[in-house]
């Protein structure tokens, strides 16, 4: 399982930096991101359901978020 802290990256940047790395896992990887609460979090989310992939989330504490990423899983 390939890890990305990217709490404190704006938008779009966390998007397109999880974008990147879901395109370099390998069959069977996950991802897990962690977020900053808030247009971060929804952003991110909202997109890369549009993408197809799979979203859990594993962890919720007042200022962050981590998801579970399972590419094209939809």
């Amino acid at each position: 399982m390939k890890k990305l802290d990217l709490r404190g990256t704006p938008c779009p940047v966390n998007f397109v930096r999880c974008r990147l790395a879901l395109e370099q896992l390998n069959d069977n990887q996950a991802l897990e991101v962690d977020l900053d609460i808030g247009e971060p979090e929804e952003m991110v989310i909202m997109g890369l359901k549009n993408d197809g992939h799979g979203i859990e989330i594993i962890l919720r504490n007042n200022n962050w978020i981590r998801l579970l990423i399972t590419p094209n899983a939809s």
